[in-house]
């Protein structure tokens, strides 16, 4: 059993994190670059992952007919109304952000970063199979010139979930990814998705296990979000599937979080939908809900991140 002591909650959160590492508050600001995704063009597959809205995940990001600079201010001067005073990492997060020729890449990100004196660091999402060798080169250059964060999204290990959701690679395919990442080292946060369809806990629980074997720095822990304008919503309303209770949820979460390492950062324990366009569940609209109901069982349990957390 490994113990850690966090000041903030009883998991490493990001927010602790940056101000561990920074020193002061640091906020995430989403960017749109209007890449694609290799799920999409027939690299990968078609149609794209049938969970993934039309924008690509990036509902929330800035928007896509306004250019990088723009959304960059246009993002930071409302994320500057929760917090004053406050440094950014550009967050390149909507679709496959590393699924591009070098040059577009080295336009597209540096542009922003070297933008503005406070923007100390990029974050970049992208697919574990669009990790080319030239690629991963220019992502090392990057990472001795700021802080970079590379997100990879996994969703779960188990591969007949992987194909129904058509996510388009095998699971060593993702570790293969990660392995390069972190040959460069560079920092490695991972998405999963709690609620797949027919997932049952044990499947959930098992993601985790086996992602906490590799050389990972951070989780986003998501739950899955049945929206419209998607395949899987489309589906959902012909044949709904089992959807989990916000109870399942939370317990759930609780659990992973006892198998997570101390060290790894939870960079996120659910995630956001568009209001009009989710289909369900409708629990998840009370984000902040779910947030307490996760920290108060981890009180009433008096469990913790990486309670049972053991090093192979």
């Amino acid at each position: 059993m490994v113990m850690r002591m966090y000041k903030q909650k009883r998991y490493y959160s990001l927010s602790e994190y940056f101000k561990n590492r920074f020193q002061q508050k640091v906020f995430k600001v989403s960017l749109n670059a209007n890449f694609t995704c290799p799920n999409k063009t027939g690299k990968a597959g078609y149609g794209g992952c049938t969970y993934c809205s039309p924008l690509g995940s990036g509902d929330f990001a800035g928007k896509i007919n306004n250019d990088l600079l723009t959304q960059f201010d246009t993002i930071k001067e409302m994320m500057h109304k929760k917090w004053k005073d406050a440094k950014y990492i550009a967050y390149f997060q909507a679709n496959t952000n590393t699924y591009a020729p070098v040059k577009e890449l080295k336009e597209k990100f540096e542009k922003v970063l070297n933008y503005h004196p406070d923007i100390i660091g990029l974050s970049i999402s992208t697919r574990p199979d669009c990790l080319e060798n030239d690629v991963l080169n220019y992502l090392e250059e990057l990472n001795q010139k700021t802080n970079l964060f590379l997100e990879i999204g996994l969703q779960t290990i188990h591969e007949k979930t992987a194909k129904l959701i058509n996510r388009g690679h095998d699971f060593q395919t993702f570790v293969d990814g990660v392995n390069k990442l972190r040959n460069k080292n560079i920092e490695t946060i991972v998405h999963i998705i709690n609620g797949l369809p027919y997932e049952t806990q044990k499947d959930m629980l098992e993601t985790v296990k086996e992602l906490v074997k590799l050389d990972i720095q951070g989780i986003k822990i998501h739950l899955l979000h049945v929206i419209k304008h998607t395949k899987m919503g489309e589906d959902y309303l012909k044949h709904p599937f089992p959807i989990l209770s916000k109870d399942a949820y939370v317990d759930t979460v609780v659990k992973q979080l006892e198998l997570i390492p101390p060290n790894v950062v939870i960079h996120r324990l659910t995630g956001d939908a568009v209001r009009k366009d989710l289909i369900a569940p409708l629990w998840s609209l009370k984000k902040w809900e779910v947030l307490n109901a996760i920290d108060h069982e981890l009180k009433v349990r008096n469990t913790y991140q990486g309670r049972c957390y053991h090093e192979s």
